[in-house]
């Protein structure tokens, strides 16, 4: 078992440990006189770390539900309630976590406000709407218009604008001045952090590669979560110079790795560890993600925080067009050496799923590499059928070997 496993990556103590610190921080906050707001995966963290308000992600809460197989007992008690099940699973699942307390860190701190950005579903709209109204607490949000073509400056102003009021708004919930200076270190601490990232996950374009997709599923949870604190910097320098070494040394995610592969949408986190182990059998490993890579994304322009804030988180990957998406993806392809693209269509999130066909396509066209969509659910175990998946995987690595021999 030893030979067929890579050894485990050891900066993964340290994000426990960072993680860990955070969430009791968290959990304190009231005790401790700090406030607490709840925010979107896709919102301004930037906004409340300059004003020392410890933000909570619900949809990070809802992918560890996912991980400890606690998400569909959740899902349903907020279908009992009234909510489709044709709705978000994260949403489901933090409205049932917030309805019982269940959950597999005791549940999350109440909320002081709730900060809203809509630029990576219409659904966290009404989402956040019921929150505020449950909690009873103010709700910051800032709409973020959906990019066709190119980003144009009157939709730069247009965030800029929300993002003022926005300010003004923490300002009276908090009862104090919003620091602009402040504010302007930890966009720059943001933007090296993000840079970090990139650079961590471009070591995987080495072959073999030091880490899969499935590693950085967990180790992303610094970028998402306190990305705009040294803290994040500091582990991500760790992580890289320890994926550095494994390079050096030869050592590969995935023993053998023979297939390389892109994983577009988010995980199917309640069987992250049954998908990771199935693929290193087949000796694929996943070098890249686009979920990954959406935090890798942000080009933070110091000169003017709030100007470069607008812009970066305007262009969130989902909230760009799918021609867009499918440039992006192709420079995934070529730069990652891959073989084959593993499309999760998302049932639960659709603004990600939107397109996929289509972007197979124009992949396929452009670049020659294949693709397989496979039918799931990021939360939602009822939505998953696991004989039917594994079984297209193993046929879609099959017709990858005519490809992978004659590259060789």
């Amino acid at each position: 078992m030893g030979e067929r496993r890579s050894p485990r990556i050891h900066a993964g103590s340290r994000m426990k440990e960072m993680m860990a610190a955070y969430y009791l921080e968290a959990k304190n906050a009231a005790d401790n006189n700090q406030k607490v707001a709840w925010i979107t995966s896709g919102g301004l963290v930037e906004l409340l770390i300059a004003m020392d308000v410890i933000p909570v992600y619900p949809e990070n809460h809802g992918a560890m539900c996912g991980v400890t197989r606690m998400g569909v007992d959740l899902c349903e008690v907020a279908e009992q309630m009234g909510y489709s099940r044709d709705l978000c699973s994260y949403a489901r699942t933090d409205i049932g976590s917030a309805v019982t307390g269940k959950s597999p860190i005791m549940g999350l701190p109440k909320p002081d406000f709730l900060l809203c950005c809509n630029n990576i579903c219409g659904t966290v709209t009404k989402w956040y709407e019921v929150l505020a109204r449950f909690f009873d607490v103010p709700l910051v949000y800032i709409d973020a218009p959906f990019i066709h073509d190119q980003l144009t400056e009157s939709s730069v102003e247009y965030v800029k604008r929300q993002i003022k009021r926005a300010i003004k708004q923490m300002e009276g919930i908090l009862g104090r001045k919003f620091d602009m200076d402040r504010f302007t270190d930890v966009v720059v601490r943001s933007g090296d952090a993000s840079r970090l990232w990139g650079e961590t996950l471009s070591m995987c374009k080495n072959i073999p590669s030091p880490m899969s997709a499935f590693d950085g599923f967990i180790l992303m949870a610094p970028i998402v979560t306190l990305r705009g604190k040294q803290e994040v910097i500091d582990f991500y320098e760790m992580l890289k110079q320890e994926l550095e070494g494994r390079v050096t040394n030869g050592v590969a995610a995935t023993p053998g790795e023979t297939y390389r592969l892109l994983w577009d949408n988010l995980p199917i986190w309640f069987k992250m560890r049954d998908l990771s182990e199935r693929f290193i059998d087949l000796k694929a490993c996943i070098v890249a993600s686009t979920y990954l890579n959406a935090w890798a994304l942000y080009e933070l322009d110091a000169t003017d925080p709030v100007d470069g804030i607008a812009r970066a988180y305007a262009s969130a990957f989902v909230n760009e067009s799918i021609q867009h998406r499918a440039n992006l993806m192709r420079d995934i392809v070529e730069q990652y050496s891959v073989d084959g693209i593993i499309f999760h269509s998302n049932r639960s999130c659709r603004p990600y799923s939107l397109g996929q066909y289509d972007i197979k396509e124009m992949l396929t066209e452009s670049t020659g590499v294949p693709g397989i969509l496979i039918e799931a659910d990021m939360n939602d175990e009822r939505a998953y059928a696991e004989g039917p998946v594994f079984t297209r995987i193993e046929a879609f690595i099959e017709t990858l070997k005519p490809r992978r021999e004659a590259t060789v």
